[in-house]
């Protein structure tokens, strides 16, 4: 790859609902975007086999398929997209300085960050492999619960968003059976409460997950352990959600941007603005409240607009 640097007028550092929304927008606007991939083009949506609440496709539509649209738009108003990563950045004078690949050096009048988070699964193979199969394993109980309709589910986790998850699908499923690794919740008391007092909730405190049992496609059950008495046993569920956290990509973004405790990027309230001028932030980088691609998608736009006028403001 070529040591030339090169100069451009908004870059765009990641794919997925807020990066190709921004790039539709900067691009309409004339800002010649270039957008980089990231290490899973397309986004965490990209691992989603179908998705019923992105308006407009009333049949819904799968999340590759949503991805592809997604970026064929962005390119027909002139989006130059690339494959490749931010490895490094130097957000200390302008132009901004990022590195792709550890090798190509871009100046960037604009940075919009779309980086987005990645899930923390559990890591176990059964796991991984209905993951992939679409078949019943998922880190996102609003994205996916609709699909369990009247089926016995199991939910893992311990805190505030666990918690939420496992109320939500209460609503939707005929049993939630909640899986707490330790002997007590991480949740706020109000939460706690809310699962507790919730009928079709079961709490099995001091359980860990051994095993997602199926069938090679679907999920068919899911082998826990009690670890009071170190007996394995079996719960039938057709649906495994991991409530576990979430880690943003924002590593590199750390010595120059504002970030919160677990790494999430603080923008500038009702703007997409960070702390440092001329550098924007979309998506799930920044959000860990409503994580949807509706919402990415719409921050994607502000980032973008902010971008725009914030090149106007410097002509």
């Amino acid at each position: 790859m070529s040591n030339e640097i090169e100069k451009v007028k908004c870059l765009i550092i990641g794919s997925g609902p807020a990066g190709y929304t921004a790039a539709i927008y900067a691009a309409r606007a004339n800002m010649n975007p270039v957008l980089y991939q990231g290490t899973q083009p397309g986004g965490q949506l990209t691992t989603t086999n179908e998705v019923e609440n992105w308006p407009g496709n009333p049949e819904g539509i799968t999340g590759p398929e949503m991805m592809i649209g997604l970026q064929k738009q962005a390119q027909r108003f002139g989006t130059d997209v690339r494959d490749g990563w931010a490895t490094k950045v130097d957000f200390s004078a302008e132009p901004h300085k990022i590195w792709i690949n550890d090798s190509k050096e871009i100046y960037a009048d604009t940075v919009i960050i779309s980086t987005g988070a990645t899930a923390k699964y559990l890591g176990l193979p059964s796991e991984q492999h209905y993951l992939q199969t679409g078949g019943g394993v998922s880190a996102c109980a609003v994205c996916d619960g609709f699909f369990y309709r009247n089926q016995e589910v199991v939910i893992v986790g311990a805190g505030d968003s666990a918690c939420e998850e496992a109320h939500y699908l209460s609503k939707l499923c005929k049993k939630v059976t909640m899986l707490v690794r330790s002997e007590k919740f991480r949740a706020s008391k109000i939460m706690e409460q809310r699962v507790k007092n919730t009928e079709n909730i079961t709490i099995l405190m001091n359980h860990d997950t051994v095993e997602v049992l199926g069938d090679g496609q679907v999920v068919t059950g899911v082998k826990a352990k009690n670890k009071t008495t170190n007996e394995d046993f079996e719960i039938p569920a057709t649906g495994f959600f991991v409530a576990i956290g979430h880690k943003p990509n924002t590593d590199i973004f750390a010595d120059y941007l504002t970030l919160d405790e677990t790494g999430y990027i603080v923008n500038i309230p009702g703007s997409s603005k960070t702390n440092v001028p001329g550098v924007f932030v979309g998506g799930d980088a920044a959000d860990h409240v409503y994580r949807q691609a509706i919402t990415a998608a719409g921050t994607g736009c502000m980032a973008a607009l902010d971008a725009e006028r914030y090149l106007a403001s410097k002509h």
